[in-house]
């Protein structure tokens, strides 16, 4: 730029200054230069209250702005799944006998909700060869006791957990696979044991006990509901 331009540049720079000044005060970056230069000027020996305080409310600002972005986030993914659920629950409706249900399982629920493996755990006083690869027949008290571990502990509708390694009772051949899964917990009606349905993962993050059950809390209910009906 040479000499005679110079002038003439910070003019008009001071023009569009005077004539908009909220130009400056939304930079965050330009304010930061003045308030810093504006700090040199007055010296070491002197403390700028209104620049701590700025510099708090800056810092207030970035974490609101982080926890926005984090509200947003959760917004989008609890909206996901809930679309995941109503579509699943639309597929099962669709189902017209228990056959259907069970290769509906294997197949496009699992891609619906994005799980590597469904069971269904039932319990038999002498269980047999399982009648479908989706189902998998255990002695009556299992399932109380894979959801609690064994434990002395009320049975929860929905238990979500990691697990270095899946029962193969339930998984079979991929149990070794299986790093989380979620436990659905079945009351097939009046003379009936009690089952399970369960989603295994072979990421180890998918399900933790720290996430929310409520979605699967209704989807359990509508699958009781549909299992009920083919079962008679």
């Amino acid at each position: 730029m040479s000499e005679q331009t110079a002038p003439a540049a910070a003019q008009d720079w001071r023009d569009r200054v005077l004539t908009d000044p909220d130009m400056i005060l939304d930079d965050r970056d330009v304010m930061r230069a003045l308030i810093a230069a504006n700090e040199r000027q007055m010296g070491q020996n002197i403390v700028d209250l209104r620049g701590i305080a700025m510099d708090r409310l800056e810092a207030r600002l970035d974490r609101l702005e982080d926890t926005h972005r984090s509200v947003i986030a959760a917004a989008y993914e609890n909206l996901a799944g809930t679309n995941q659920i109503h579509r699943c629950v639309l597929r099962l409706l669709d189902c017209a006998a228990l056959p259907e249900l069970l290769d509906l399982m294997a197949e496009d629920l699992a891609d619906i909700l994005r799980v590597d493996r469904i069971r269904l755990v039932l319990e038999s006083a002498a269980p047999g060869e399982a009648p479908h690869e989706s189902v998998a027949p255990v002695a009556a008290g299992f399932c109380h006791d894979y959801v609690t571990q064994g434990r002395n502990l009320p049975a929860r509708q929905v238990t979500l957990r990691q697990c270095d390694a899946a029962s193969a009772a339930v998984f079979g051949e991929a149990a070794d696979f299986i790093r989380s899964e979620a436990l659905l917990r079945l009351e097939m009606g009046d003379g009936r044991m009690p089952g399970l349905l369960v989603l295994g993962a072979e990421d180890p993050h998918q399900f933790r006990a720290n996430q929310g059950t409520e979605l699967l809390t209704f989807f359990t209910g509508v699958f009781e509901r549909v299992l009920r009906r083919h079962l008679g």
